[in-house]
């Protein structure tokens, strides 16, 4: 596993953009400012067991949903919790304090009834945020499931039979049931996760590493967009097999991107954004077009190993978080 030389962030700016103005990243304005410290809404007592550093605050993964943002964090030893909330009706107030999600009882590092490291996010079209959960080198991968319309009624979904280094996900509403399609960071092969079922399988991608995921349009026949570990390829697969057991697919290669992704995203349109590793821009991909990479928003001086994480809230608006190393403050930003 990559990870982050760098663990202190200290340039978080998150935005929020509606889609029809992607062309012009300009139109970005300030919703929340952090100076010097990020911290969390509970005291220190209750934290008392944790090494709490409250600088070294990373968010990784993050999702929107109605007037609140939730967001996985880096799994350090002054990280007390790995998922946390942010109220944007606070927007007026200086430095909002993050929130434990969905209570701070619910997080547990090593005890494999709790939620160990969040990692992907994604909220489905009937409110239930979905949380990816690493699990540790004793607890398996789990899926949580915290329902945002029922008081964040909060469900160990599943277990996997593996441990660690699941990365991202994107999910699959169909009329015959919800799916999962997960990544393993460096695996060959996707982690397939039926909800009603409540089964998961291996679908292996010979000779293909997998990283990043994407998901185009709820137009069939719907495709998953795929980058390679370590690699710029990017690759595209028909989920059709995928819904129906299939246990091997052979990605097809679509072109290659300028630099190495760690997370991707396609919008209702099919516009497919990357960020990278290391590098100070996301780019983006018309996926009705050839593949030809367009760059989408870019932070000049930036020097961090994940610079960028952003997701789509339930309108279609593009939130985005930027990190960087060279000063103190987090900043949230909406159209």
């Amino acid at each position: 596993m990559r990870l982050a030389g760098r663990m202190t962030p200290f340039f978080i700016p998150i935005f929020l953009l509606g889609l029809s103005s992607l062309v012009n990243a300009a139109n970005f304005t300030q919703v929340f400012e952090w100076n010097n410290e990020k911290n969390y809404n509970t005291t220190k007592a209750s934290l008392e067991a944790e090494i709490f550093n409250p600088r070294r605050i990373m968010p990784f993964f993050m999702a929107a949903y109605g007037p609140r943002l939730f967001f996985s964090m880096f799994r350090v030893l002054s990280t007390p919790v790995t998922l946390v909330s942010l109220h944007t009706s606070s927007a007026s107030s200086a430095s909002p304090k993050f929130t434990p999600f969905p209570s701070l009882n619910i997080h547990g590092q090593g005890d494999c009834d709790k939620l160990g490291e969040a990692s992907g996010l994604q909220v489905d079209s009937v409110g239930r945020l979905w949380v990816l959960d690493q699990g540790s080198f004793r607890c398996s991968s789990k899926i949580w499931t915290i329902d945002l319309k029922n008081n964040d009624q909060t469900k160990l979904t599943h277990r996997f039979s593996f441990q660690n280094l699941i990365h991202d996900f994107v999910l699959d509403e169909t009329p015959n049931g919800t799916f999962a399609y997960i990544t393993e960071m460096g695996a060959q092969h996707i982690v397939v996760f039926s909800l009603e079922r409540n089964e998961s399988w291996i679908v292996d991608t010979p000779g293909k590493s997998l990283l990043t995921i994407a998901l185009s349009p709820k137009v069939e026949p719907r495709k998953l967009y795929l980058s390679e570990y370590e690699s710029s390829r990017l690759y595209s697969i028909s989920i059709a097999a995928l819904r129906n057991g299939s246990r091997t697919a052979n990605p097809e290669l679509i072109g290659n991107w300028t630099a190495e992704p760690y997370r991707m995203l396609m919008d209702n349109q099919g516009t497919l954004y990357a960020a990278f590793w290391g590098k100070n821009y996301i780019s983006s991909w018309n996926s009705s077009q050839p593949f030809a990479e367009h760059r989408f928003y870019e932070v000049a001086g930036l020097n961090t190993d994940y610079p960028f994480s952003f997701n789509l809230d339930q309108s279609g608006a593009f939130w985005m978080a930027v990190f960087d190393d060279k000063s103190n403050i987090l900043t949230v930003l909406l159209e």
